[in-house]
Order: C-alpha cells, then structure tokens, then sequence
C-alpha cells in the first residue's frame, strides 16, 4: 500500500542492487522513490500496521466459546463477549484489521 512506502529517506532500508529500476523493486515488493538524492531509491515499506477489534456485525462472529461461558472466561481467551441477540455466538474471536 502506498501508505507503507511513505518512509523519511533518513530512515529507507536498501531493498534493491545499484541500478535497480522502479517496476523490478516495486516487483520484489519494495518502495520505489528517487526524489531525494543520496539515500536508498528502492526501500524496504514499513511493517503493515494491524489491530484485532470485536465484530459489529452479527454475522461476522465466529463461535471462540461454548455454551454456558462467563464474560470472564470468554476474554480470558482474548474473544469478545456480547450477550445478544439471541441464535448467535456470544462469546466470538476478534477480527485484525489493517490500519
């Protein structure tokens, strides 16, 4: 994504051989930026950024208990728990999602 390539040239990782051209570094998964002269063109992108939250839609929680599981027991599974509606699962895993 090209937020992951927004990388201070200071902190640019070589990711590529010298003469790297743009479409060979960006197809072996690298940054390509030749504004800044003196620093790396072909770069390593920042780590992708994630964070698991609790499903809002119902239909998206997938069961992490078992009938009869307490608040408690369920996040000490690290899922979440929500008491309805009913028909669903109460206590259900976490989703990862990219920032």
């Amino acid at each position: 994504a090209n937020c992951q390539c927004k990388v201070a040239p200071k902190e640019r990782s070589n990711c590529g051989h010298p003469g790297i051209t743009a479409q060979e570094c960006r197809k072996a998964g690298c940054c390509f930026s030749a504004s800044v002269p003196g620093v790396p063109w072909c770069f390593t992108p920042k780590q992708r950024r994630v964070r698991k939250v609790c499903p809002t839609d119902v239909r998206a929680r997938v069961n992490c208990g078992f009938p009869g599981i307490t608040a408690e027991q369920c996040e000490k599974r690290g899922c979440c728990f929500l008491s309805r509606p009913a028909g669903v699962p109460w206590c259900f895993y976490r989703r990862t999602v990219a920032e």
